[in-house]
């Protein structure tokens, strides 16, 4: 039997498919008696029939086949909505408070008491450790009693100072007694003048026996307690307090972004929400500082907002999210789900008539889970957020679910 390679039913030559098996069935005939030749032949004959019958219906089911799959792609859509969005930018800020005051003793003695909770909000002027001062109030007391002697001395040298000036007029007595009145008045003058210092200095030592806020803020943990000493050359603070309110956010800014604040704090449209992550609320503040001058390293600019920070919701060193808006600008605006990425750039399926058209486009940027656009669309184009696999320039689709961006 010859060699010959089945192909589709479409592509058989029937007469070739005769030609080369009828020199077999000569050649059988020759061999075999008429009758077996004749019964071979009829009986290749029915064979080929058949399998060109089978091989047509085969084929016949194969073109409806893919005539049946030649149908309309499901899609999804959203609308490009042109509307006014923010000219914004993120980056991540550190919360830093505006004052933090380190408490520590300026005496060497006892504490007698702590009067403020770990982690209690104070006000200035509120009392938060009491010092031992029962050795300062009896070195007081000892001065004051000097001061008050030599004070007495004073008057008694005064009164004879008086006293031989009278006597020197009417020629009584020498001008040495009353030189010696006079120095001696003199000397205990100063004695007072040192007694009072020094009493003065007590006073000012007791005074640091009680050690109050100068800020109002929130204070950390005491780092000492009832009985312990505490000396003016220790390193580590009796505790802290943090200004919590208003506090600052400090957070880097691309230096081409500089422009854009600038021209925004002139037209005082900048604002700064920072968010705290797991905190569905926001913190609003201002812009109070732009850094002097560039990091060259990294191409950076520290900037600093004032935060009022009225309800608590920025804790100092906490790393938070800084949205610095700049200003509002009118942009269409699509899913991001409907761009697409190829080696040309960004497209998408605009569907019009039922049938999807490769649009280029160029994104501005993404803000607020939209992307914006910066050209390829006008507003009010429908473009498909789903089915994209099955698509290509021109391919006819069905909308299945219209939905508005926004």
């Amino acid at each position: 039997m010859p060699d010959w390679e089945w192909r589709s039913v479409r592509g058989i030559d029937w007469p070739r498919l005769v030609q080369a098996y009828w020199p077999w069935v000569v050649k059988e005939v020759q061999q075999r008696k008429l009758m077996v030749g004749g019964a071979a032949a009829v009986v290749v004959v029915v064979l080929l029939w058949l399998t060109g019958a089978f091989w047509s219906s085969n084929g016949a089911v194969a073109q409806s086949q893919r005539e049946s799959r030649v149908r309309t792609v499901p899609v999804e859509v959203a609308i490009a909505v042109k509307k006014k969005v923010p000219v914004r930018t993120e980056s991540l800020g550190t919360v830093t408070p505006m004052a933090s005051v380190a408490i520590k003793t300026r005496i060497d003695t006892e504490i007698v008491g702590v009067h403020f909770t770990d982690g209690a909000y104070v006000k200035k002027g509120d009392l938060l450790f009491t010092l031992d001062s029962r050795a300062l109030e009896a070195q007081l007391r000892e001065k004051e009693g000097t001061l008050a002697r030599n004070r007495a001395a004073l008057a008694g040298a005064e009164r004879d100072v008086a006293r031989y000036t009278e006597l020197i007029a009417k020629g009584a007595t020498t001008q040495l007694n009353l030189d010696n009145s006079t120095t001696q008045a003199n000397v205990l003058r100063g004695q007072v003048a040192a007694d009072e210092s020094a009493t003065e200095n007590l006073k000012v030592q007791i005074s640091y026996c009680t050690i109050r806020a100068p800020i109002s803020g929130r204070a950390s943990m005491a780092a000492v307690k009832v009985g312990n000493l505490v000396r003016s050359a220790d390193s580590v603070p009796l505790a802290t307090i943090i200004q919590a309110a208003p506090v600052y956010v400090t957070f880097p800014l691309p230096q081409r972004s500089l422009p854009d604040l600038r021209h925004a704090l002139a037209a005082e449209t900048a604002s700064i929400v920072a968010l705290v992550p797991g905190d569905e609320r926001r913190a609003i503040g201002q812009v109070s500082m732009i850094e002097n001058s560039v990091d060259a390293s990294t191409g950076m600019v520290t900037v600093r907002a004032t935060m009022p920070n009225t309800n608590d919701v920025l804790w100092p060193g906490t790393l938070v999210t800084v949205k610095l808006t700049f200003r509002e600008e009118e942009a269409v605006v699509i899913p991001p789900i409907a761009v697409q990425v190829s080696q040309t750039g960004s497209f998408v399926f605009v569907v019009k008539d039922d049938t999807a058209m490769v649009q280029p486009i160029t994104v501005a940027r993404t803000i607020d889970g939209q992307s914006v656009i910066a050209s390829g669309l006008n507003g009010g184009e429908a473009v498909v957020i789903t089915g994209h696999l099955l698509l290509s320039n021109g391919t006819k689709v069905t909308v299945r679910d219209a939905k508005v961006g926004s």
